[in-house]
This record gives C-alpha cells, sequence and structure tokens, in this order.
C-alpha cells in the first residue's frame, strides 16, 4: 500500500529517506518517488502529443493564418535552456554534498525560470497589441493554449522548487532535499524539451 500511496504524492517534491521503503528501493533499482515522476511526465507528454495532432490537423483548413513568430520567443528559449544547465550543476552538487552551491543553484534555477515566464508574459503582451487576439484565428487559439499549457506546467515546477529551497535556506540537510533537487532537475530538463518540440512546431508551420 506505501508503493501506491507514494504514486499519489508530489513526485518531485521528496524531503527525505523512508526507511520503509529502503528494501522496495533495493528490489526495484528505484526509488517510487522516481518512479511516480516518469509516469508523471508520460501523461503530460501523451497530452502535449494530442494537442500537437490536432494543431496539424486543424493548420490544413483554408481559415489558418500563421502569427508572425515574436523575436522574443529566441530569448526565452534561452533562458530556459541556461535554466535547464543550472538545474543539472544544481543536481551534481546535491550529490556531493555542496549545501553552498545547491542553495545558490536553486536560487539562480529560479531566477532564470521567473525570466521565462515574464518573458512569455511579454510575447502574450506583444501579440496582443498588434492585433493578434486568442480568438482571431485559430492560429492564434494554438499558439496562446499550447505555450499558456507548458507555462502552466512551468509553475507547478516553480511551487515546488520554492519549498525545496526555502528548505535548503531555512537549514534543512542537504540530504533532505537531494532526491527533491534531483527530481526537480529532471522535471525542468522535460519541460526544456517540450518547449523545444513547440518552438519548432510553432515557428515553422
Amino acid at each position: 500500500m506505501s508503493f501506491f500511496k507514494s504514486i499519489f504524492d508530489k513526485p518531485w517534491d521528496y524531503q527525505g529517506d523512508n526507511p520503509g521503503l529502503k528494501g522496495m528501493e533495493i528490489a526495484e533499482g528505484m526509488h517510487p518517488k522516481r518512479i511516480a515522476l516518469r509516469m508523471f511526465l508520460c501523461v503530460v507528454f501523451v497530452l502535449f502529443l494530442l494537442f500537437i495532432s490536432a494543431y496539424f490537423i486543424r493548420m490544413e483548413l483554408d481559415d489558418w493564418r500563421p502569427i508572425p513568430e515574436p523575436g522574443l520567443l529566441w530569448v526565452n528559449t534561452l533562458m530556459l535552456f541556461i535554466c535547464s544547465i543550472v538545474m543539472q550543476w544544481t543536481r551534481g552538487a546535491a550529490q556531493t554534498g555542496d549545501r553552498n552551491k545547491v542553495k545558490w543553484g536553486m536560487i539562480a534555477a529560479g531566477i532564470f525560470t521567473l525570466a521565462f515566464i515574464y518573458g512569455q508574459l511579454s510575447v502574450w503582451e506583444e501579440l496582443n497589441n498588434a492585433g493578434y487576439y486568442i480568438s482571431t484565428n485559430p492560429a492564434n487559439s494554438f499558439f496562446y493554449i499550447l505555450t499558456g499549457l507548458h507555462a502552466l506546467h512551468i509553475l507547478g515546477g516553480l511551487w515546488v522548487w520554492t519549498r525545496s529551497t526555502f528548505k535548503l535556506w531555512s537549514g534543512t540537510e542537504i540530504k533532505a532535499v537531494k532526491l527533491s533537487v534531483e527530481l526537480c532537475a529532471v522535471y525542468w530538463h522535460f519541460l526544456l524539451l517540450v518547449w523545444l518540440i513547440l518552438f519548432a512546431l510553432l515557428s515553422y508551420t
């Protein structure tokens, strides 16, 4: 029952060792929280695939009018790419037990993530000011839906990031948040991959 309960916990918000799961970790070679996160990412990836499939189907109709690509999207992509690198660096610092590097790595990752969110909001504002409203054209609607859905998943990750970062700065032992940092890094890598797919889709179709 403890395994099934762990599936419904916050998969990347692991904050310490659970003695009751040690035998399971040895038997399966993987902590249940890692399994839960992978299951969650699979569901999210399928969700985006469904939207992308609908995008390709809808763009074949005559009323499809692609919107011009805002140049700021390239800057936003760079922000998310840097954030992913910082998260991986922080993950490595957590593995070696370097508390100071983990603390500042998490802060830096949060700053770049917030810069990405702010950049996306700026893109939406720029398009609205230019008359590209969500209801004007199907292409506009898909742009806002896809980028908005991705931003929502970023915000969900930031909520977990906030809890882990607060624990680090409040004196919690590094071993108690090591797995949480690792899974946050995996989540950010996944969001970068999804964004690169969406960016290519929105830029060249």
